[in-house]
């Protein structure tokens, strides 16, 4: 025993990013600080949850507009109070459903949005103005903000009321996830364009939601989510700035998309040292306004910390996730379904994940006092470290130019790939345990009740938009694709264009090809 005792003391323990973690903390001189109150480390309301809960949402889509229609009914009649959704890869990178390079993935990933005929259905029998609709989508992020417009108007929603969010973030796309289709340099243009829209036309909108849950996703460190996404968030108020846009202005309808991982106590200062850091660059970018310096953010549990093996346990996991995410200080949350490591999460696993948000919410009392752990020596420690490290990685980036540059260098990419291989070493070499994968593992049978999308819907999707287009104004469709590419050649703001073409039943993959003719594609 005195043996292994030994052995235990000179072990080191350190967190997901490499933090050391000390047996003890003790107690620090530190100012006093205030929720609600610069630079928001204890979060951005003075009440928090005593006086609003966080927006409990579900992240979902897939197969047709019909069928995730149902699916968004059956989550807004167990208690869900906004709506996540997720679309299928042809919509994501700018191709219909009849593409050829659609084949295989029409429908598997999330729904497929072809054109304002299946966001019609999409939204079958909600109020836009009563739910707020946040969208996952970045490249073509501009069409359905688009389509969700048009939505509205056809509607009669009113504009200045509805609220919801596009993910709307290209950069993470170059770094992690790889769903671009232009040269950063018009995607930046379209973005900002996006803020000049919605500042004066739909003013509830938050027009991006900076994120670095992908990046976490494709294998960073905590540290480097933190500073990798808020390297992003500077560069696009950067580039909102030298538009024009005043950033006191469009900063309040900035929103950023974190991950929550299993590291428990990591994850809460993470969200606290982001809080902290945000505040000061939004400050040094010449924000005066209390609003345009708040972080507001989304979370959602680590889709790539469940296991296919025992996914019962993954339960565990996301609750441990999601209780990070509230102590965090998080605005909205989504927890994913114990069996989306399988397949697309079935109603069942979707409704124990929304149930486990409703018993944080409603059991656990965590909720009735403003950031719980502030105060404890090893939370108060690790946040101050958190952000000493990202604030180092900040700096390179500048140094290298910025976020763009950096990405173009190849920088952010290198750093998260040696970061995920070394986190996989370590699994491997059972540094790292994880239950039911590398220790504690049994036998399993089949596993059954999968969520299965069907290659047919291709075929259904492309038998609608063969009837759309002969039942169409294929002359008026054209000539608002000229306007749209006119436009992009004359540096005009895009989204009166592309809403126009939307109303007229243009497709997504038709206006993002229009603008391939004049941006060409980014190939990394």
């Amino acid at each position: 025993m005195r043996g292994l005792y030994i052995c235990n003391m000179s072990k080191k323990f350190v967190t997901d990013s490499g933090i050391e973690i000390k047996r003890i903390y003790e107690p620090v001189e530190r100012p006093v600080e205030e929720p609600g109150k610069f630079p928001f480390t204890r979060g951005i309301h003075s009440e928090m949850y005593r006086s609003k809960l966080w927006t409990m949402r579900q992240y979902a889509g897939f197969s047709t507009a019909e069928e995730s229609n149902k699916r968004y009914h059956y989550l807004l009649s167990q208690g869900v109070s906004g709506l996540s959704v997720a679309f299928d890869l042809p919509t994501q990178i700018g191709y219909d459903s009849d593409h050829d390079l659609a084949e295989g993935e029409v429908g598997k990933v999330g729904v497929a949005i072809d054109s304002l005929e299946d966001m019609e259905i999409l939204f079958r029998g909600i109020n836009l103005e009563e739910v707020s609709t946040s969208m996952t989508i970045n490249s073509t992020g501009f069409i359905l903000l688009a389509l969700y417009v048009a939505l509205a108007k056809k509607k009669n929603a009113d504009l200045k009321k509805i609220s919801g969010t596009i993910q709307n973030d290209i950069l993470k796309e170059y770094a992690a996830r790889g769903t671009y289709i232009y040269p950063p340099k018009p995607s930046m243009k379209i973005i900002t364009d996006i803020f000049e829209y919605c500042n004066t036309e739909v003013p509830k909108w938050n027009t991006i939601s900076i994120s670095g849950y992908h990046i976490r996703e494709a294998g960073s460190t905590a540290v480097q989510e933190v500073a990798f996404t808020l390297a992003n968030g500077k560069a696009y108020c950067q580039a909102a700035i030298k538009k024009g846009l005043d950033i006191n202005q469009f900063g309040q309808r900035l929103s950023f998309f974190f991950n929550a991982h299993n590291n428990f106590f990591e994850e809460i200062a993470k969200f606290r040292a982001a809080r902290r850091m945000w505040a000061k660059i939004s400050q040094e970018l010449g924000a005066t306004d209390m609003r345009a310096q708040m972080l507001r953010f989304h979370t959602q549990t680590g889709g790539s910390t469940l296991t296919a093996q025992q996914p019962k346990n993954n339960i565990a996991r996301v609750t441990i996730q999601a209780l990070a995410a509230v102590l965090g200080g998080t605005q909205s949350l989504h927890t994913n379904g114990n069996d989306e490591a399988l397949s697309l999460p079935t109603e069942e696993a979707a409704k124990i994940a929304l149930r486990t948000q409703q018993i944080i919410a409603y059991e656990s009392e965590v909720v009735d006092t403003v950031d719980p752990l502030a105060g404890s020596y090893f939370i108060e420690s690790l946040t101050d470290e958190i952000e000493a490290a990202a604030w180092k990685y900040i700096q390179r980036i500048d140094e290298m130019g910025g976020s763009v540059a950096a990405i173009e260098q190849g920088f952010m990419q290198t750093e998260i790939a040696n970061a995920s291989y070394k986190y996989q070493r370590a699994v491997e070499n059972k540094e790292r345990i994880i239950v039911g994968v590398n220790q504690f593992i049994e036998q399993e049978s089949a596993h059954t009740d999968l969520l299965r999308v069907d290659d047919s819907i291709r075929k259904v999707q492309a038998d609608k938009l063969k009837k759309l287009r002969e039942k169409r104004n294929n002359d008026a469709v054209v000539a608002c694709l000229k306007n749209i590419k006119n436009a992009a050649r004359e540096d005009k703001n895009l989204m009166p264009y592309v809403i126009e073409a939307v109303e007229n039943y243009a497709t997504l993959g038709e206006i993002a090809d229009s603008l391939r003719e004049i941006y060409g594609e980014y190939h990394g």
